[in-house]
């Protein structure tokens, strides 16, 4: 088995040694409270999970893995009554008279190298309806994430180069608490936002060792989606995101799907001098299940490896949606 030789230009600007490795999923669209928890309970109460493998085939390439449990508090009356979120065939599921109040727990593992970390964020979002189509949300979350660095796993391409001097063989560990907040505008057909992550730069609480410690920035990320039928039965959804921070610098990305009968869909994206991307999905009553093959692109490009992504969201309170009427109700 090849080792792993990890340059100082992938471990600056890729694994990102003072504490910066950006997270991508290249379904965005379908986990949305992760980047800005004003979306929490967006689409309801939901169970929501994807695996990522970044790069397949590379040795110590990045591996994702995320799992998020949400509850809006509209749903708890339908638990009592059956048919408070079922709708005739001709009527949408919408959102926005949804409670006022969610909560959301989430967990991600990432794994890139020698690098390991492991967050939890505990989100909380609220609405509020401006008019009978539109709604103001704001959201904030706490998180906490512990980073691990094992050195036995570095190989250094020059020896005896000061910035990582004494790294090599050795263990290390951070430990981080935080806030993100964020603002978001919904309608039935569109939604626009913005949040900030690690709000204080790690300030609440940092404990760990010195070199992984260095200058944790702010994360600026902005949302926004919109979708509109074609046909009774076909339909176009259409979602982006900015991102943003002082030391990866900005990243932007696109993404495009055709969906049919509110049940299949299939999609193309772009993510800026980094990846086209292709995915399908498939809805089965509250299942929904999804496909995404990446290849890299100019900066990337060098890599030369694709990346397999797959992913889950469960309903858990029991949804009828429309299959032949002039409404989109995926994101």
């Amino acid at each position: 088995m090849r080792k792993i030789v990890l340059t100082i230009a992938l471990v600056a600007s890729v694994l990102g040694l003072q504490a910066q490795n950006r997270k991508h999923v290249a379904n965005f669209s379908l986990f949305q409270q992760y980047f800005n928890p004003a979306l929490t309970g967006y689409e309801g109460s939901m169970l929501k999970t994807y695996y990522r493998n970044q790069w397949t085939g590379f040795e110590g390439a990045p591996q994702t893995i995320f799992a998020s449990a949400e509850l809006d508090l509209a749903d708890l009356g339908a638990w009592k009554k059956d048919d408070l979120l079922k709708s005739r065939e001709e009527d949408s599921y919408n959102r926005q008279l949804g409670a006022k109040h969610a909560f959301g727990l989430a967990v991600l593992n990432d794994r890139f190298g020698p690098f390991a970390e492991n967050q939890v964020h505990l989100s909380y979002g609220s609405r509020v309806q401006l008019s009978q189509k539109l709604s103001l949300r704001w959201g904030s979350a706490i998180t906490f994430s512990a980073q691990q660095l094992d050195g036995s796993k570095l190989t250094i391409d020059q020896e005896g180069d000061p910035e990582f001097e004494g790294l090599a063989g050795q263990k290390g560990n951070v430990n981080r608490i935080d806030l993100n907040m964020g603002l978001m505008l919904t309608a039935e057909n569109y939604y626009l936002g913005y949040s900030m992550q690690d709000i204080t730069k790690g300030k609440i609480m940092t404990s760990g060792d010195d070199y992984l410690q260095n200058n944790v920035p702010q994360h600026h990320i902005v949302q926004a989606g919109f979708r509109t039928p074609v046909t009774e039965q076909l339909g176009v959804v259409v979602n982006s995101i900015y991102r943003y921070d002082s030391k990866l610098e900005e990243t932007v990305e696109g993404q495009v799907k055709g969906v049919y009968q509110n049940m299949l869909w299939l999609g193309a994206g772009y993510r800026k001098d980094q990846a086209f991307s292709v995915n399908a999905g498939l809805r089965l009553s509250q299942l929904k299940i999804g496909y995404v093959y990446e290849t890299p692109t100019a900066d990337a490009r060098y890599i030369n490896k694709a990346t397999n992504e797959i992913m889950l969201t469960y309903n858990l309170i029991p949804v009828k949606y429309p299959k032949y009427s002039k409404k989109v109700t995926m994101w």
